[in-house]
């Protein structure tokens, strides 16, 4: 049965859905600003910045409600998540930090021309570092390895994320923004010579994502066997899987074939499958081995205050985002024509 439990949960798992396909591809885009090569480098990262620039600070909204949805409405799993994985968290909040303000004070300091900034290599790197420490924080929390028993974490505060899987969720968590990033980029300029450096970077990134994608699949079933099994004999588990492989295939071939509009969309759609079937494995676990929705939710009434709460806000955050990149984005959300 759906309670208030489940939908403030569903409520989470779609902010966070919304921060991958968003602030995601802002991480992406660092990595390839770090990765700019050749003889259009500089124009490389000038579109990068230009993609980003509007955006960037808005798109960390998702992750703020997600988080405060999840102290709020789940206390307990917000004590143990943040107590037993306060080292990557932290590690993930300060590369949030340097990016974001590295982005800024890059534009303002002066470097000879041909130079690069001091401040640029920071706003790359920490590009490149934070998207792992997520997807360690991710790959951690999708098995037992967490262990919160009487308001204690078991174990230690090392073992449960210095494991194989949540490094190679961390890989896969930076193909898959930089997958997301490049794709989105072929559409940021006109010019046909930038559309195809941008379109090379999606193809290897998407490739890099499949294949980390099966090594992430592989220590998941030996990492959570009971999570991937229920996951692999449901049949909205299958569905998800499917949809996810369709659409990466359909996105390859669309950025083989020049097709960048359907590339895009082909990629969104990955993305919020893997979100999806991640959310469905997880069910009905917050900690799994220690904390079900149930058992860390607050009280009936501080979930439907939440949610009350999160309705009125929403009323001025949709409008707002719409505004912002219609304003921003228009010619790349609503792009005339196929690019050729």
């Amino acid at each position: 049965m759906i309670g208030l439990p489940e939908i403030v949960a569903g409520t989470i798992l779609a902010a966070l859905a919304f921060y991958v396909l968003m602030a995601g591809a802002d991480f992406g885009g660092g990595v390839w600003d770090l990765f700019a090569t050749g003889p259009r480098a500089e124009r490389q990262r000038h579109v990068i910045a230009h993609a980003i620039g509007p955006v960037w600070e808005a798109n960390h909204v998702w992750m703020i409600v997600a988080i405060v949805l999840l102290f709020t409405g789940f206390p307990s799993a917000f004590a143990a998540i943040m107590t037993g994985l306060h080292i990557p968290i932290t590690v993930m909040l300060v590369g949030i930090v340097l990016r974001g303000s590295s982005f800024v004070f890059r534009k303002v300091e002066a470097v000879d021309e041909g130079e690069r900034s001091p401040w640029q290599l920071v706003f790359a790197i920490s590009s490149l570092i934070t998207p792992v420490m997520i997807g360690v924080v991710i790959g951690t929390l999708s098995t037992p390895a967490l262990e919160w028993r009487d308001g204690i974490i078991q174990g230690g505060f090392l073992r449960p994320w210095l494991q194989p899987f949540p490094w190679a969720i961390g890989g896969f968590t930076l193909a898959l923004y930089a997958w997301l990033a490049a794709t989105y980029l072929t559409l940021e300029s006109d010019d046909e010579a930038l559309q195809g450096d941008f379109r090379a970077r999606a193809l290897a990134s998407g490739a890099a994502v499949a294949v980390l994608g099966g090594i992430s699949g592989a220590l998941w079933y030996t990492s959570a066997v009971e999570s991937t099994q229920a996951f692999l004999t449901s049949g909205l588990g299958l569905t998800i899987f499917g949809a996810g492989a369709f659409s990466w295939v359909g996105c390859m071939l669309a950025l083989w074939s020049w097709r960048l509009i359907l590339a895009r969309a082909a990629a969104v759609v990955t993305a919020l499958s893997i979100m999806a079937g991640w959310g469905l494995a997880q069910f009905p676990w917050l900690v799994p081995g220690s904390l079900t929705l149930r058992d860390a939710a607050a009280p009936d009434v501080t979930l439907r205050l939440v949610l009350w709460v999160l309705g009125g806000g929403s009323v001025l955050l949709v409008p707002a985002f719409v505004y912002l990149y219609v304003t921003f984005k228009r010619g790349v959300l609503f792009p005339r024509g196929e690019s050729s």
